[in-house]
């Protein structure tokens, strides 16, 4: 039996014993995640080291989360974690644990579950999948949940339902739609009672001299992320899917941590070190489809078409001050694309598309994400006018039953060969 095997048997076991057994069903669920660990260890000629190394850091941290609840806190993606991090608790997001619970196949007993308690089918499925884990009792309780209203209508509706029912002591951090050095300064100023409200659950003391280590670290894995970007042109690492949604996760609840660093850092040494190749270049935005067969089959271990860049990476990845902490992690809530007009989002995506010369763009319309979904027809409107073909791709990145995967086959397969043409 090889390792996917093995992932699926697992994803068979944890959903059989969901109902009867949910304790049972999280030690399932966490073996899976070290056997996912040990085989991202193997050498493997597919995929670069600095992947590999990002897989099992990643593994890591939701398995400290499932088997540590008391040191792990639930937070939206766009939380900075830093405070966290350096407090010793480890933050996971509804993204990355509904993402491995889909790597392991295990996912349609939580949606089942989560529609059975109430939940809509219009709210988005990573966080149906995780309202189902977690009044399954599959996921334990964190220590705390902090959520913010950047970027995702869905935090709104999730994380007050789970405050509620479970009575898990809470933050949230409300940023301004306008962009500005006020909004900064507001946003400031709830960082630093989000940091108190952190040390008073942890039992943690916080200091500044941490917090700037930790900014200092999270400014060069900006850095050096946005180093690597130039080189996206014309260099290409050895990639799955999946591989392109670790510097998702790297690049927000592992921020500030020497974990983070060094992945961006091998990032950039193995794409210098990358050859070439004539594979259409795309730059995504929002949630990449990793669970879909037609999406693996473009861009998995194939020299047709790779993802460049995805804007769930780039938007938190800038130029800031680490010497002012609270500054700077605002500025990146504040000044993030996935904050105010959507023509802040389309222009980020256009100069990136330009610096890594982009043959196409590719905006994913996640089931559920409102925010993508309304401002789709925008997106394409002003892509092509820049001169970037534009593909709409209609899908869910959770919940393969809201996708159809022939028909996202037929209009990705035809997308790219239209590129090819233009070529």
């Amino acid at each position: 039996m090889d390792r996917e095997e093995q992932v699926e048997k697992f994803g068979q076991l944890i959903q059989k014993a969901v109902l009867e057994d949910p304790v049972k069903a999280r030690k399932i669920l966490i073996n899976a995640c070290r056997i996912q660990q040990a085989g991202s260890v193997l050498p493997s000629s597919k995929v670069s080291p600095s992947h590999r190394y990002a897989s099992r850091q990643i593994t890591s941290t939701m398995v400290d989360a499932l088997s540590s609840p008391e040191k792990s806190a639930m937070v939206s993606i766009f939380i900075p974690s830093e405070p966290l991090n350096v407090a010793g608790i480890t933050p996971f997001s509804v993204e990355a644990l509904s993402g491995f619970l889909g790597g392991v196949h295990a996912e349609q007993v939580f949606l089942d579950a989560a529609e059975e308690d109430g939940a809509s089918k219009t709210l988005c499925s990573f966080h149906r999948i995780f309202h189902g884990a977690m009044g399954s009792g599959v996921v334990p309780n964190p220590k705390m949940l902090i959520y913010t209203n950047l970027a995702c209508d869905a935090n709104m509706t999730s994380f007050p339902y789970l405050i509620n029912r479970f009575k898990i002591p809470s933050f949230f951090v409300e940023v301004p739609y306008e962009r500005s050095e006020d909004a900064v300064q507001h946003v400031a100023g709830q960082l630093r009672e989000m940091v108190t409200f952190i040390s008073d659950v942890s039992g943690k003391k916080i200091t500044d001299n941490m917090l700037q280590e930790a900014m200092q670290r999270s400014h060069r894995t900006s850095e050096y992320y946005l180093e690597h970007l130039k080189y996206q042109a014309d260099h290409a690492m050895k990639s799955d899917i999946a591989s392109e949604l670790y510097a998702v996760f790297t690049g927000h609840i592992m921020m500030g941590t020497k974990k983070a660093e060094t992945y961006a850092r091998r990032m950039l040494s193995d794409i210098k070190k990358a050859k070439g190749n004539d594979a259409i270049r795309l730059v995504w935005l929002h949630m990449i489809p990793f669970l879909q067969p037609s999406a693996n089959k473009y861009l998995s271990f194939t020299d047709r078409a790779r993802i460049v860049a995805c804007d769930l990476v780039y938007d938190s990845m800038m130029h800031i001050d680490p010497t002012n902490p609270y500054e700077a992690m605002a500025h990146r809530m504040v000044y993030s694309c996935y904050n105010g007009d959507y023509k802040l989002r389309a222009q980020r995506a256009q100069q990136v598309a330009e610096q890594t010369k982009a043959d196409g763009i590719v905006v994913f319309a996640h089931w559920g994400c409102k925010g993508t979904l309304g401002a789709s027809a925008l997106f394409k409107r002003d892509f092509e006018e820049a001169g970037y073909p534009t593909l709409i791709l209609d899908g869910d990145g959770g919940d393969p039953a809201n996708c159809s995967d022939g028909q996202m086959a037929t209009r990705f397969g035809a997308y790219l060969e239209m590129l090819e043409d233009r070529r």
